[in-house]
C-alpha cells in the first residue's frame, strides 16, 4: 500500500470501497490477463491496480444528426475489463480528455470531407487555410455510469446527404501519471448513415497492423490519443493544407512523401520536405530513409499495402492509380504540362489505369507492379540455393575441407565459375565467437552440383568446442537482355550455416537472441554487404566481441569502432538519440554515419527484436568482454555492452563500471527478472 499512500490523498477515503468493488468485479470478469510485461501496470502493486483500474476503452453506442444539423454521439468509457470510468476523474481515478471528429464520404468519392474544421493562419506567409480538426466547445451530458452524450458545437451543413456514410472519430487519453502508470491512449471510429440505412461505403485501404510492423503502435500528436489509420484519415483529408508551407496534409500524399523522404526527387533536387505543426514546430522529413533494404526501397509498395490484412480496399494501390498518390512519391512529374510523364498531360484521374494496369506482361514495364519491381526480387532471376553437406579435418591445426552443393531454384546445377563471389567462413567457438576465417571458394573442385573446398588457413591450435561454417555467394544475371531496359542484377543465395565440433564434443549452435522475422517485419528482407549476407546466424560470426572496423578505418580517424553485433545494432537503432557520434568505416574505407537514424517504433520495446526474453539479465556465463576503443569503457562487459549501446552517456557508463568487479558484472542484482528494476520493468510503457 506504500505506492497508494504516496498517491493523491483525496482518494484515501474511498479506497477500501473501490478496492472491494473492483476485486468483486475481477471475480466475475474474464480471466485472461489484461496487462503484459510491456506495460507498467503489469509490475504495479495489485492493490493499486485494483483501485486505479488502469487502461481506457471507448465504445460509441449511437450517433445522430438532427433535422437542424445538431450532432450527438453517445459514448461509454470503461477500463479494459468493462467497468465504467468517470470522465472527470472524480468517482474513478484519472481524468479522461476526449475529442470528437465527424466526417462524411460524399457519394462518388473515396475520401472523407470533415464537418469539424478550423481556420489556421500562418504567421510566416500570412495565408489562412481551412483544416479538418476536432470539435471544440461542445457539451457533455452524463446519462449513466461511464456513459455520456456529447453534443457537437459544430452543426452539419443544411444540405448534407443523409444517405452517405458518416464517421464519428473519438480520441482520448486517461492521465494516470500521479500513480506512475502513464497516460493511457485510445481512439475509436463509428460509421453510420443518418437516414438509418446500412453502411455500404467505407474507407479501408491500410490496416493498423501494417503500420505497426515498424511503428509498434501507430500514434500521432503526442498523448492526445490519436491512434490508427482510420482516425488519421478523418482529419488528414484533401481539404486540409499546411498554410505555412503550402503542402497538403492529405493522408495519402503526406504519408507517401514522409516515407520516401530523402529519396523524393524534390528533396534530391535541394527542396526539403517540411510540415509545420502545433506551436509552429517544424517537422523536416527530408532525411527519412524507408527501412526496407534496397537501393530504391519505396518500390516495395506491399510493405504497407499488404494484401492479406482484410482491408476492403487493400488493392487500391493496384486498381486506382491517381495523380495525388502517385505524384506524392514521383513529385518531379507535372501532370498539368506532361513534364516527367512521357510529355503527356493528365487532366484527370479517369484514364490513369488505361496505361498503368495492375500488372503487365513484363516486369519493369509501366504497369503498377511492373514499375515497382525491385530488381533483386525479380521473378525472372534463376535463384541460388546452397547446401553444406559435410566438413572434415576439423581438429585444431587442421585445414578443414567443406563439401557443398550449388543449384538454382529449379534444381539445375551451378558451378563456381558462374559466380561473381563465392566464399566460405569458419568461426568459433559458438559459446561466443572470437575468431573467424573467410576464404574465396571460387577455386572449389567438383562436378555437377557438388563441390569441395579446402581452407588455406588452419583451425587455430587452441580451438575448442563448437565451430560453424557458412557459405555466401552471388551471381550477376542480366534481366530483359537485348532490350533497351537490359540490366545486370545480383542474384544472391541465402546463407547456410552448419555447426561442427573441433574437439569431439556435441555440436551446439550459438544462442538465439533475435529472430530474422522480427528484423524483416520492418526491413523487408535483411541483406548486407552487397546482398551477400542475409542470416543473423551468419552476421554474428564476424560481428563478434573482438571485431572492430580497424581493417577499413583510416589511421587519421582512429580510434577504431566496435562492430560487435549487440553494441552495433543497439547504437544504429538508437541513432538520432545517441549522445555521441557513431560512424563505422566499411568496405572501401567508406564512412557510414548512423546519427540520423530515426527508429520508427518505441525504442524501449525490447521484444520488437528480441525473442525468448533474451534481453533479460543475467546473460549466460562465459561470454566475452567487448572491445570498444571509442567507448567510455574498453573492454566493456557483455551485459554492459548491450545496455550502453542505447544508454551511451557518461553517467550510464559510470554506473556500469561501478557495478563491475574482478568477479564480473553485478547488473542482475538490480536488473534481474524479479528485481525492482528488471530490464522488462524499466522499459515498460
Amino acid at each position: 500500500m506504500g505506492q497508494l499512500a504516496r498517491s493523491n490523498k483525496r482518494w484515501l477515503p474511498i479506497v477500501f470501497v473501490v478496492v472491494l468493488f473492483a476485486a468483486a468485479a475481477v471475480l466475475v470478469s474474464e480471466t485472461k490477463p489484461v496487462w503484459t510485461a510491456l506495460d507498467k501496470a503489469y509490475y504495479a502493486d495489485p492493490n493499486l491496480v485494483a483501485f486505479v483500474r488502469p487502461g481506457l476503452e471507448i465504445q460509441v453506442l449511437s450517433a445522430e444528426i438532427a433535422a437542424d444539423g445538431t450532432i450527438r454521439v453517445r459514448v461509454r468509457f470503461t477500463d479494459p475489463k468493462g467497468m465504467p470510468l468517470d470522465r472527470e476523474g472524480i468517482l474513478t481515478p484519472g481524468p479522461i480528455t476526449a475529442s470528437f471528429i465527424i466526417a462524411t464520404i460524399p457519394k462518388g468519392q473515396r475520401q472523407y470531407v470533415a464537418y469539424t474544421t478550423r481556420v489556421q493562419t500562418s504567421p510566416i506567409t500570412g495565408q489562412s487555410a481551412v483544416q479538418a480538426a476536432a470539435d471544440t466547445g461542445g457539451t457533455w451530458q452524463k446519462v449513466g455510469d461511464g456513459e455520456y452524450i456529447y453534443t457537437f458545437r459544430t452543426k452539419a451543413p443544411p444540405d448534407i446527404d443523409r444517405s452517405a456514410t458518416h464517421t464519428i472519430g473519438v480520441y482520448a487519453n486517461r492521465d494516470l501519471t500521479e500513480f506512475d502508470l502513464g497516460v493511457h491512449l485510445q481512439s475509436v471510429e463509428y460509421d453510420f448513415v443518418p437516414d438509418g440505412s446500412p453502411v455500404k461505403v467505407r474507407r479501408d485501404v491500410i490496416r493498423d497492423q501494417s503500420c505497426n510492423r515498424c511503428h509498434d503502435r501507430l500514434t500521432g500528436h503526442g498523448t492526445t490519443g490519436r491512434e490508427g489509420v482510420r482516425n488519421c484519415v478523418l482529419c488528414h483529408t484533401p481539404q486540409t493544407v499546411d498554410p505555412d508551407t503550402g503542402n497538403t496534409l492529405d493522408f495519402a500524399v503526406m504519408i507517401h512523401k514522409i516515407h520516401r523522404g530523402r529519396d523524393l526527387p524534390s528533396v534530391r533536387a535541394g527542396k526539403p520536405y517540411r510540415l509545420i505543426g502545433f506551436r509552429q514546430t517544424v517537422y523536416d522529413y527530408s532525411n527519412v530513409v524507408f527501412p526496407v533494404m534496397d537501393a530504391d526501397s519505396t518500390r516495395q509498395c506491399t510493405i504497407c499495402h499488404e494484401p492479406d490484412t482484410g482491408a476492403e480496399q487493400a488493392d487500391a494501390w493496384l486498381t486506382r492509380p491517381n495523380r495525388a498518390a502517385c505524384g506524392s512519391c514521383h513529385d518531379d512529374v507535372n501532370f498539368a504540362t506532361g513534364e516527367g510523364h512521357a510529355n503527356l498531360p493528365q487532366v484527370s484521374d479517369n484514364l490513369c489505369g488505361y496505361c498503368h494496369l495492375p500488372q503487365g506482361e513484363l516486369e519493369f514495364d509501366i504497369s503498377i507492379k511492373g514499375a515497382h519491381t525491385t530488381p533483386r526480387l525479380s521473378r525472372e532471376l534463376p535463384g541460388v540455393l546452397f547446401e553444406i553437406l559435410d566438413i572434415w579435418n576439423t581438429r585444431p591445426g587442421q585445414r578443414p575441407t567443406v563439401m557443398f552443393t550449388l543449384k538454382d531454384r529449379t534444381g539445375a546445377p551451378l558451378s563456381p565459375s558462374q559466380f561473381q563471389t563465392l566464399a566460405l567462413t569458419i568461426a568459433g567457438p559458438t559459446t561466443d565467437y572470437s575468431t573467424y576465417i573467410r576464404e574465396s571458394a571460387l577455386s572449389a573442385t567438383g562436378s555437377g552440383d557438388r563441390y569441395e573446398y579446402t581452407f588455406q588457413r588452419p583451425i587455430p591450435e587452441d580451438a575448442k568446442g563448437t565451430w560453424a561454417v557458412a557459405i555466401e555467394g552471388r551471381r550477376q544475371v542480366k534481366l530483359l537482355a537485348g532490350t533497351v531496359k537490359e540490366m545486370t542484377v545480383y542474384d544472391s543465395g541465402r546463407n547456410v550455416i552448419k555447426y561442427f565440433s573441433v574437439d569431439g564434443s556435441q555440436p551446439t549452435p550459438r544462442r538465439q537472441v533475435v529472430a530474422l522475422a522480427n528484423c524483416n517485419a520492418c526491413h523487408g528482407d535483411v541483406n548486407f554487404h552487397g546482398t551477400l549476407r542475409n542470416q543473423i546466424e551468419y552476421c554474428v560470426m564476424c560481428h563478434n566481441p573482438r571485431t572492430t572496423d580497424a581493417a577499413q578505418r583510416p589511421a587519421e580517424a582512429a580510434p577504431n569502432e566496435s562492430v560487435d553485433m549487440r553494441l552495433m545494432i543497439h547504437r544504429i537503432h538508437a541513432g538520432s538519440r545517441l549522445s555521441r557520434e557513431y560512424t563505422i568505416y566499411g568496405f572501401g574505407r567508406t564512412p557510414h554515419n548512423y546519427n540520423e537514424v530515426h527508429y520508427p517504433g518505441q525504442l524501449n520495446n525490447c521484444a520488437k527484436c528480441h525473442v525468448g526474453n533474451s534481453q533479460q539479465l543475467p546473460l549466460r556465463a562465459g561470454l566475452l568482454q567487448v572491445t570498444d576503443p571509442r567507448g567510455w569503457l574498453n573492454p566493456v562487459g557483455p551485459e554492459s555492452a548491450a545496455c550502453l549501446g542505447c544508454h551511451d552517456s557518461l553517467p550510464a557508463a559510470s554506473h556500469a563500471l561501478a557495478n563491475t568487479s574482478a568477479l564480473g558484472e553485478s547488473c542482475a542484482a538490480c536488473h534481474g527478472p524479479e528485481r525492482e528494476f528488471s530490464v522488462n520493468r524499466v522499459h515498460a510503457r
